[in-house]
């Protein structure tokens, strides 16, 4: 039984025949979602703009789905409830934390809303108890944001390190320049549909840095070899040869990855949708920029084609034989 070839082992892509205008796009689509963040902001969670959390216990099994229809009535905006799972928790204890935005002008929750709130679950369990409520203030939140986006600059920076010293500084700016591309869409999007963001959505971001370099590191890796193994080729022709011989590579790894992804969306539930359905437009965007972003940017940038060989008419261990 021969195995199944979702892309032929000669496919000849022109990659680059409408370079400057997929560049172009790509460039207003940065535009537009840095224009969008400033005019209309992020859709902060309870971690980025205060709240109150509560900590429940009882000994039946805990209902996320009876606890959220039990508070909606009450209409305290964003409420994230989460059941706690530990292994030294024994049947007769179940936990649930549960999370409630700051209201209106006030850091946390007044003791009244507090007091409804309780109210309402031992409704549903007339078996839960109260352990703890801990209020995120202003000050907390506020540090919280700026380490976030911190965390992403940073790995943004090791990765131009990184980049700039395994291949060329014009691949590290190629690597990066996708990369700020893949952050400012995904921002954009969570921007224009006005999607919760939170500290799981910035680990959804760091996901999508982590799978978009390494898809256009593959890429790179190619290229280098098929530099030195074609050194007459015009740099154009060699950049599409290395696209197309990664092409079956980069659709089996997107392709299986957004199967997952797109069962997450479907079949997770609300509470991982926001960050499934980040780290699905990261998966999309990130296989666009590794290709129409990066490799644009290192073609116009132009690269040394004088890497030193022993042998000048031959390539790596794996190179054809014929030009």
């Amino acid at each position: 039984m021969k195995p199944v070839k979702f892309v032929p082992d000669d496919v000849d892509i022109d990659w680059f025949k409408n370079a400057r205008l997929t560049f172009g796009a790509s460039c207003v689509a940065m535009v537009v979602s840095v224009v969008v963040w400033l005019v209309l902001g992020l859709n902060f969670g309870i971690d980025f703009q205060g709240g109150t959390t509560i900590r429940t216990e009882s000994t039946e099994a805990v209902d996320v789905g009876a606890y959220r229809e039990a508070l909606a009535p009450l209409e305290l905006g964003d409420v994230s409830i989460t059941e706690v799972f530990d292994p030294t928790f024994g049947p007769d204890r179940n936990v649930a934390s549960v999370r409630v935005a700051a209201q209106g002008a006030e850091a946390s929750a007044s003791a009244e809303t507090i007091a409804r709130v309780e109210e309402a679950l031992r409704a549903v369990n007339p078996s839960v108890e109260f352990t703890s409520v801990e209020s995120v203030g202003p000050k907390v939140s506020g540090e919280l944001i700026r380490t976030a986006f911190l965390a992403v600059a940073a790995s943004l920076g090791a990765i131009l390190v990184y980049i700039w010293l395994r291949f060329e500084w014009q691949f590290a700016v190629g690597a990066v320049a996708a990369l700020f591309h893949d952050v400012l869409l995904t921002i954009g999007v969570f921007s224009i549909l006005r999607i919760q963001f939170d500290l799981a959505t910035i680990a959804a971001i760091l996901t999508i840095i982590g799978y978009s370099i390494n898809d256009t590191v593959v890429i790179f890796d190619r290229l280098r070899e098929n530099l030195i193994k074609y050194k007459s080729r015009a740099l154009r022709d060699v950049m599409n040869l290395s696209v197309n011989e990664t092409l079956s590579r980069t659709v089996m790894t997107s392709g299986t990855t957004l199967v997952a992804l797109i069962a997450l969306l479907i079949l997770g539930g609300d509470v991982i949708r926001e960050f499934v359905f980040a780290i699905t437009w990261g998966v999309i965007v990130g296989t666009y920029s590794s290709v129409f972003v990066a490799k644009n940017i290192v073609l116009f940038l132009g690269v040394k084609r004088d890497w030193s060989k022993p042998d000048k008419t031959g390539g790596t261990q794996f190179a054809k034989t014929d030009p």
